[in-house]
């Protein structure tokens, strides 16, 4: 018997783990209603015929609309000689649990607990998801406020317990998780920041509400799909390589193209109207900012990708994937003309940013550029980049940057889509910036 914790939704890696260890999935759980993933448990529940045991708590509006063996506070989930005791843990959602895992044959005493997008290592699950992200207004002060005395359930848990969290080092649910996968409650309660405000509820709420990152725009889409019925996919799509032909209409009928090969590829030459996100581990990420769930988009990724590139999309639910080109040269093949990016230096950007009349964009998001940026810079948030294209001047020289260049190639392709033709991509970013002890400006 085997049970598992928030699946994502390419569920083949944990059918293959119980195979492997000769076990039957029996049990599937979810801490709460995701944001940030859709999640696989009716894909796996399906092709095991595993139970579902899901959060009945939060109230109104915070039920899983599907049948589901519904956990309170309390309730216990028996698997084997394991047992999961549920604790109600509010305040990154209202309907928030966690799992403590007793094994029995050792001990009678909990020995890990499961906290889902509760307690991070380092970190606290961000309250104000629900009123970014999914529009619930009036809501990240009430849950910051849940947050506060949840932390106060997990304070008094014993030192020794294990604690294993929903994510790591890179997730948008909270602004300074952790890389390392596990923790312990005694190591959290001296490192974390949130058990620091023993007796300060003011200023706990204060500091878990100011520098939250930008919650990606397809937030707000899981919460729904995760909570709905929907429709099921128990396997990794195959996607299809486009003849030029088809590429070529596809193209004429506006398709969105997605180009996920390296920056420094991208710059070299690059199909003109393409978006680049670099196949890495943000690309689901950015392609939620930037791909509609409605739209189908085309790829340019190499063959060795694409299992990859799937598995990130359909773990965010974007599975309208029309085809793939291996190769920018079928646009050449076609008779057309590939456009460079205009890469400056250092040097020359430190040239740039002292004449007048030139504009500086700072694609980070707002805490990060508060922390520090180059002089006189604009701060325009690429994930809302297209929603903002006002801020950008045709008219001025325009150079973009970010922390490492990443952002900045992204941005600087969703700018040569538009039409913008006085676009200078400083690549270097504010790492290379700070690193050469250039003037840094701090607004905190």
């Amino acid at each position: 018997m085997a049970i598992v914790i928030d699946p994502k939704r390419d569920v083949d890696t944990y059918l293959e783990i119980a195979k492997q260890n000769n076990m039957k999935i029996t049990h599937i759980a979810e801490t709460h209603i995701h944001a940030d993933f859709l999640a696989g448990s009716r894909e796996l529940a399906k092709l095991t015929g595993a139970e579902l045991y899901l959060s009945d708590e939060g109230g109104e509006g915070w039920l899983y609309e599907f049948p589901h063996v519904g956990l309170k506070d309390g309730s216990v989930i028996k698997v084997g000689n394991l047992s999961l005791k549920v604790l109600h843990t509010p305040g990154h959602t209202p309907e928030s649990v966690s799992f403590l895992l007793t094994d029995h044959p050792a001990s009678n005493e909990p020995v890990m607990l499961f906290t889902g997008d509760f307690v991070f290592v380092g970190d606290v699950g961000r309250p104000d998801l629900l009123e970014k992200a999914a529009g619930f207004a009036g809501t990240k002060e009430a849950g910051a406020k849940e947050m506060y005395k949840s932390i106060a359930k997990f304070n008094a848990l014993p030192d020794y317990l294990q604690v294993w969290p929903g994510h790591g080092a890179g997730s948008a649910c909270g602004k300074s998780l952790g890389a390392v996968p596990s923790t312990t409650v005694g190591y959290e309660k001296v490192r974390n920041w949130a058990f620091q405000y023993p007796t300060d509820e003011n200023g706990f709420v204060k500091y878990l509400l100011e520098d939250q990152p930008e919650p990606p725009k397809y937030f707000a889409m899981m919460k729904k799909l995760n909570k709905v019925d929907r429709p099921l996919l128990t396997e990794v799509p195959k996607v299809k390589k486009l003849t030029k032909e088809e590429f070529k209409a596809a193209m004429d009928k506006g398709v969105k193209l997605i180009d996920a090969r390296l920056k420094a590829e991208f710059a070299a030459g690059f199909i003109p109207g393409s978006i680049n996100i670099q196949g890495n581990n943000a690309f689901g990420t950015w392609a939620g900012w930037l791909v509609k769930y409605d739209e189908p988009f085309m790829l340019v990724a190499n063959e060795g990708q694409l299992d990859d590139l799937m598995r990130k999309l359909m773990r965010i639910g974007l599975d309208n994937v029309y085809g793939y080109i291996d190769n920018v040269t079928v646009w050449t093949e076609l008779g057309n003309s590939l456009e460079k990016a205009k890469l400056i230096s250092l040097e020359e950007f430190d040239t740039l940013a002292k004449k007048n009349g030139i504009q500086i964009v700072d694609l980070r998001g707002e805490s990060e550029f508060k922390a520090g940026h180059v002089a006189k810079a604009d701060n325009v948030f690429v994930g809302t980049l297209q929603e903002n294209l006002n801020k950008i001047s045709k008219d001025k020289t325009t150079v973009v940057y970010c922390q490492s260049g990443d952002r900045t190639t992204i941005g600087y392709s969703l700018l040569a889509k538009n039409g913008f033709k006085n676009i200078l991509n400083y690549s270097g970013g504010m790492n290379e910036w700070a690193n050469s002890g250039k003037a840094i400006v701090s607004e905190n």
